[in-house]
């Protein structure tokens, strides 16, 4: 059996690697947020618009085969159909815009979007 003093300097190491993760919470969005089109999501422009596609889809989850009706607006999101990658037009496009349960919009629509830019 091997002696606990041999995991020494492998400890060493996985410190110097974790010296360098972000901390707080703060850090943590500096490092996230570098793309600056994820600011337009805490715009009051984007409030509304999100709540003009709520209630234009009746607060009912368009995607194919769900089609749940939730009162919850923090349990829907107002989802971009095509991906707008930082394209202003495309990202305030109500045409472009449908509502989506969370659940939909975090499973189904992430695993097809994952599977396109693959």
């Amino acid at each position: 059996m091997g002696k606990l003093t041999s995991l020494r300097p492998r400890l060493s190491t996985l410190r110097s690697k974790l010296a360098s993760a972000p901390v707080t919470r703060q850090e943590r969005d500096r490092v996230r947020d570098h793309r600056p089109w994820r600011r337009w999501y805490k715009t009051g422009r984007w409030q509304r618009l999100r709540m003009a596609i709520l209630l234009r889809d009746l607060f009912t989850c368009q995607w194919p085969g769900c089609g749940r009706i939730e009162a919850e607006t923090s349990l829907l999101v107002a989802d971009h159909r095509q991906p707008h990658r930082g394209d202003a037009a495309l990202f305030w496009d109500e045409g472009n815009l449908w509502c989506l349960c969370k659940s939909c919009h975090d499973g189904a629509k992430a695993r097809e979007e994952n599977r396109l830019d693959a």
